[in-house]
């Protein structure tokens, strides 16, 4: 296999992610010099403060980039490559961040610097992006993961900043059981010419979920459609039974969960209570809103062998 060497790549990290702050600088100079001594020509590029990574990343674009590296959380990954889609330029990430998903679903494990030294081995391939249009229309946001309607975007809403910062991963799950007791938000979910009430809705283009388990076994980076779970049911009590579906690989025909494919999806909101929609672990604003397959839409650095590409 050919080995890739970029001459004029960017860096791009977040100053502020957990793990990249302060003694954090020192990995990312780690990471600088494997880049080096591999044969990469870098240069280092930082976000300035939240929702800035795809200005950046336009910027990096403008600026004649060859390869665009991300070190940092899904959620700066997702900053970036907002500014990345629409180009050619090869984009790639380095996991350093609060949530690794997607790092995790490509199998990109040990420390940055670790990864870093297999940039050269990496595939490029085009693959489709998610395209979310949230309030009505007034806000548009890609995203390459997943998109969350409903239960666990109002978790992504209830999360403390500081506690993300300390406790990471557990910070989400400590939120989820404060949504026990609770009746949630229902809405419509309309896929195609069917609608349904439900209180989650998730379309997935990655297999796992959170890192830890898998709702959506049949998804895959390199198909041109979501995989999609809606679950019925305003208790908060009865995504408990949902929760053991999951994990007993029994979810599928369970009652009050449909699972299917599609291409695109609308959400409507059924009460005056806000719903809220998270893509890629961000919380992405609300009701109603669009979901929709955007093809061709980025070159990601894969491994070698990674998936099977389908279309």
């Amino acid at each position: 296999m050919p080995i890739a060497l970029y001459r004029n790549a960017r860096l791009i990290y977040n100053p502020s992610a957990r793990g990249l702050d302060l003694a954090g600088i020192d990995e990312i100079d780690r990471v600088l010099q494997a880049l080096g001594e591999t044969g990469h020509g870098v240069t280092l590029a930082r976000t300035r403060g939240p929702g800035t990574g795809d200005e950046v990343g336009r910027e990096c674009v403008r600026g004649g980039a060859d390869l665009i590296l991300v070190a940092g959380g899904d959620g700066t990954i997702n900053e970036v490559a907002n500014g990345v889609i629409g180009s050619s330029v090869p984009f790639g990430i380095l996991p350093g961040g609060t949530a690794n998903i997607l790092a995790y679903e490509m199998g990109l494990a040990g420390t940055m610097e670790a990864v870093a030294r297999q940039v050269a081995g990496w595939v490029p391939r085009r693959i489709p992006a998610g395209l979310l249009t949230a309030d009505g229309g007034a806000s548009h946001r890609y995203f390459l993961m997943v998109a969350g309607v409903g239960l666990d975007a109002h978790i992504v809403s209830q999360v403390d900043p500081d506690l993300k910062r300390m406790q990471g991963k557990l910070s989400y799950w400590i939120a989820g059981l404060g949504e026990l007791g609770r009746e949630l938000e229902e809405f419509d979910a309309r896929v195609g010419e069917s609608s349904l009430p439900v209180t989650f809705a998730l379309a997935s283009r990655i297999r796992n979920y959170g890192s830890t388990v898998v709702i959506t076994p049949e998804a895959g980076l390199q198909r041109d459609d979501f995989a999609m779970a809606l679950f019925e049911g305003r208790n908060a009590f009865r995504y408990l039974t949902y929760l053991g579906g999951v994990i007993t690989n029994k979810l599928e025909g369970m009652e009050g969960v449909t699972l299917l494919h599609a291409r695109s999806a609308e959400f409507q909101p059924r009460g005056d209570e806000p719903v809220y929609v998270q893509v890629d672990g961000e919380l992405a604003g609300a009701l109603p809103a669009r979901i929709e397959i955007v093809p061709d839409a980025l070159t990601l650095l894969m491994p070698p062998g990674f998936g099977e590409w389908t279309t």
